[in-house]
């Protein structure tokens, strides 16, 4: 059967090498991958291989956020995962090389990874380049906040619809430090991504050269039998999670790491990753919350340039990569571009700590993660505005019926409840368009976009459908959020808001939400899926 695909017996007396694709027409982010596909199969031929392709799902967060659609996106995680790791099992392949783009792929493709073991890397195919709209860079960050300048009368529905028609100009992934790039960075941090590919834009002329390359390298992976095992070390994970706290990245990151530690065997907590933003600085002034597009990134010296710095303040610790070299040599071989302005110098931080922190408290007794890049304020008591979805607070925010000083709670969003956990980009956009992100909170058990900045806290936990503390408040409750002493509480007699309360009924009890919904973990353990056995 496998000669009637076309495979000779010399082909088959080679190593079987898995392409785990995510092609799709559905988003940008990888509308290339077909062609960037065919050029990882050359390489891995041109080193004595023989490449078997197959591909996987792909759910857009841009396309599909605000919508019912947007709850599919991190179960799409579980699911690309799954579906990667059956495909290799089943045709018993010797490696794997997995393509990645849109945010759920990236985490996706890296749990398969690290749950089969066998040799191999992932590659991310790369961001977007900015759009230009009157003179300056834009991004997709720049239409959700201008849906609520425009419901604020601050812009045109004419301008608007000219924004939405340059923001995004061709193939790749969002174009800042938003969840795909965070992730895409945590992958060379890892060592399963080799470290400068992943880097390199989607339309950039240099890629295709990076795809042969990357095949390349996982012949290599395959012949030292190199496994992720060797790769995926704790001090593996501290130097990921450190990047992502100095580029003030995706708080995504958290959940997403945390799962590709579950798969890997490493222990992680909430507490690491406050721990280690508490120690890191903010040295990379990257979109949301900063200046700079991950192009912008590249030019002045790429991920190799961040992992410098850390090395320059002691953070970065020594561990093997897909490269063949350690991330310390990887790091001293940066070469950093004269002039730039991305990446600051150890004496001139954006900020002293790292772009988030974990808190705890009445409110979220699990942990919640809030977002600190892009605003200063460490402190807000302000009285509760609650939702009980996202669309019913997006139309409230659409009708300015949110004031400086709300507290806005949307739950009912979390991993079960949700179900998946949907981002709320909708609204914090619309939020900061209408002038608000300054002077208002978020919290929610849903998450956020990698493109949202303001005080906003998510993650929530124990989530609302489980009877986590945030089903109770009520309209008015004072809340506050205070980052330095790690708390989010309420004023108000929880406890005594429980008797006779009933969850909402299960909105799917069929197929692969009622699957995921009945499965999932709390977002405090990453929101895996967890096995029910005997």
């Amino acid at each position: 059967m496998l000669k009637a695909t076309g495979l000779s017996d010399a082909d088959l007396d080679r190593p079987l090498v898995a392409v785990a694709n995510t092609w799709t027409d559905a988003t940008p982010c990888n509308l290339h991958l077909r062609e960037l596909g065919a050029k990882v199969k050359e390489g891995i031929r041109a080193a004595g291989g023989t490449p078997i392709e197959f591909n996987t799902i792909v759910v857009s967060d841009g396309i599909s956020m605000g919508t019912e659609g947007m709850r599919a996106s991190l179960i799409s995680r579980e699911v690309i995962a799954d579906s990667i790791e059956l495909a290799v099992r089943g045709a018993m392949c010797d490696g794997v090389i997995a393509l990645s783009g849109c945010d759920k792929t990236i985490p996706g493709t890296m749990m398969a990874l690290a749950r089969l073991d066998r040799p191999g890397l992932m590659l991310y195919g790369g961001s977007i380049m900015p759009g230009r709209f009157q003179g300056k860079d834009v991004s997709i960050q720049d239409v959700f906040e201008a849906v609520g300048a425009c419901a604020a009368g601050r812009i045109s529905e004419s301008e608007l619809r000219a924004l939405e028609d340059v923001a995004c100009p061709g193939a790749g992934a969002c174009g800042g430090q938003f969840t795909a790039n965070t992730m895409s960075m945590t992958g060379e941090m890892l060592g399963l991504s080799p470290m400068g590919l992943n880097d390199i834009p989607a339309v950039d002329a240099r890629k295709e050269a990076a795809a042969v390359r990357a095949g390349k390298i996982v012949m290599r992976l395959v012949t030292e039998d190199l496994r992720p095992s060797k790769i995926l070390t704790r001090a593996a994970f501290e130097n990921a999670i450190t990047a992502v706290a100095a580029t003030a990245g995706s708080t995504n990151a958290v959940l997403h790491l945390m799962a590709i530690a579950h798969e890997a065997g490493v222990a992680l907590t909430l507490e690491d990753f406050d721990a280690i933003s508490a120690r890191t600085p903010t040295l990379a002034d990257l979109k949301p919350g900063g200046r700079f597009m991950a192009s912008d990134l590249e030019r002045a010296g790429g991920v190799r340039l961040v992992a410098r710095r850390l090395l320059e303040a002691g953070l970065l610790k020594d561990s093997m990569t897909v490269s063949g070299a350690g991330i310390v040599e990887e790091a001293e071989s940066a070469m950093e571009t004269a002039g730039q302005e991305v990446v600051r110098a150890l004496d001139n931080p954006v900020s002293p700590r790292g772009g988030f922190a974990i808190v705890r408290g009445t409110l979220s007794p699990e942990g919640a993660v809030v977002k600190l890049a892009g605003h200063a304020r460490r402190k807000h008591t302000g009285p509760a505005r609650v939702f009980d979805s996202e669309e019913d607070c997006f139309a409230a925010v659409q009708r300015r019926e949110i004031k400086a000083g709300d507290v806005v709670i949307i739950r009912y969003e979390g991993p079960k409840g949700g179900p998946g956990m949907r981002e709320m980009l909708g609204v914090t956009g619309a939020l900061v368009g209408q002038k608000l992100g300054d002077s208002v909170v978020l919290i929610t058990d849903g998450r956020f976009s990698g493109a949202t900045h303001g005080f906003m806290v998510g993650h929530v936990a124990p989530e609302a459908q489980v009877g986590g503390p945030i089903a109770f408040v009520k309209d008015g409750d004072l809340i506050t959020l205070d980052v330095d002493a790690r708390r989010l509480d309420v004023a108000a007699d929880l406890e005594s808001r429980k008797a006779g309360w009933k969850a909402p009924a299960w909105r799917f009890k069929t197929g692969v939400m009622a699957k995921y919904a009945g499965s999932v973990s709390s977002a405090a353990l990453g929101a895996v899926t967890l096995p029910v056995l005997p």
